[in-house]
């Protein structure tokens, strides 16, 4: 989800790679396994790629965090949907 996202942003906002890369003070290599979901970002990077991308930081994060809990998940998915249904229930209750 969110590999494809900032590549969708990043070509809708006619930036290179390298551009991104250099910001990030990662090589292009990098970022293109980044965007190619084989590398993961780090969290800190998100605040960057959301303004050069133009897009919300929250909306960024959201994808990156969804995509690291569905990682954790998928080799157990007869339970995993009772288990996120869990934790959104445990979530409202600390709000």
């Amino acid at each position: 989800m969110f590999s494809e996202r900032i590549k969708e942003l990043r070509i809708q906002n006619q930036i290179p790679q390298r551009q991104i890369a250099a910001a990030l003070d990662i090589d292009t290599a990098t970022y293109c396994k980044i965007e190619k979901g084989e590398r993961k970002a780090k969290k800190e990077q998100i605040t960057i790629l959301s303004k050069m991308l133009h897009v919300n930081a929250e909306h960024l994060l959201t994808l990156w965090l969804a995509d690291k809990v569905s990682a954790v998940v998928s080799n157990d998915q007869k339970v995993a949907s009772k288990a996120l249904l869990l934790v959104v229930e445990t979530l409202k209750q600390d709000i």
